[in-house]
């Protein structure tokens, strides 16, 4: 599901009904969100857990976008709504090899300026937000996002550039370090090096996995 539009009143709006659109019937039952198999290490529980934030950072085409992403597939496969902010070209055919159910996320590719009216909103109905913010997020803005998502049980995803461009602590905080691509054959691979740290890991840990793999979807570098 997209949605765009040029006027920002209008998107807020768009936001709104999206988020009225796909409100769960019933409360969420679980404290936490099911991650896809090979992203289980990553977190301490092995799954999202609901009103936390996680920040994902990267130089461009380190593939923090695709991390980023793939933190969707296991909670869109087992039906919770998801939503993308601000990603202007999200790559249908990629998200689909990376193993999220595209009837589960609703995608809001150009808010602009507002991007932060839009991810509120859609904390509403969404159980997962995703969002690309497209500069240095403001001290305010931050807050209040990462408390929305806290007070409505869901889960904030940030996906950055650098670390400072989130400057709130966050639940975990996910860091591509490194990204070398491989071809093996025909096939491209990425093997990145994710540094793990936050206020939910008691110790610092580092972790080498294809963003993508072989088949598109993130893998465990064995």
């Amino acid at each position: 599901m997209f949605a765009s539009t040029g006027d920002p009143a209008a998107r807020a709006r768009l936001a709104a009904t999206l988020a009225v659109a796909i409100r769960p019937a019933a409360p969420p039952a679980s404290r936490c969100l099911p991650l896809d198999g090979e992203l289980e290490a990553l977190l301490p529980e092995g799954a999202l857990r609901r009103g936390s934030t996680l920040v994902v950072t990267g130089p461009p085409a380190y593939g923090a976008t695709t991390l980023g992403l793939s933190l969707l597939c296991g909670a869109s496969a087992a039906g919770h709504w998801c939503a993308a902010v601000g990603l202007d070209d999200p790559g249908v055919v990629a998200m689909a090899e990376l193993g999220i159910d595209l009837r589960r996320v609703v995608f809001v590719p150009r808010p602009r300026g507002a991007w932060a009216v839009a991810v509120a909103e859609l904390f509403e109905g969404a159980d997962v937000v995703l969002v690309r913010p497209p500069a240095r997020v403001a001290h305010t803005a931050a807050r209040r996002l990462r408390a929305r998502a806290r007070e409505r049980g869901a889960v904030l995803v940030v996906v950055v550039e650098h670390r400072d461009d989130w400057p709130v602590p966050s639940w975990i905080s996910l860091e591509v370090t490194d990204a070398t691509w491989h071809a093996p054959g025909r096939l491209l691979e990425r093997r990145a090096d994710v540094l793990v740290t936050g206020h939910g890991v008691l110790r610092p840990r580092r972790i080498a996995l294809w963003l993508p793999g072989p088949r598109g979807a993130v893998a465990a570098v064995r």
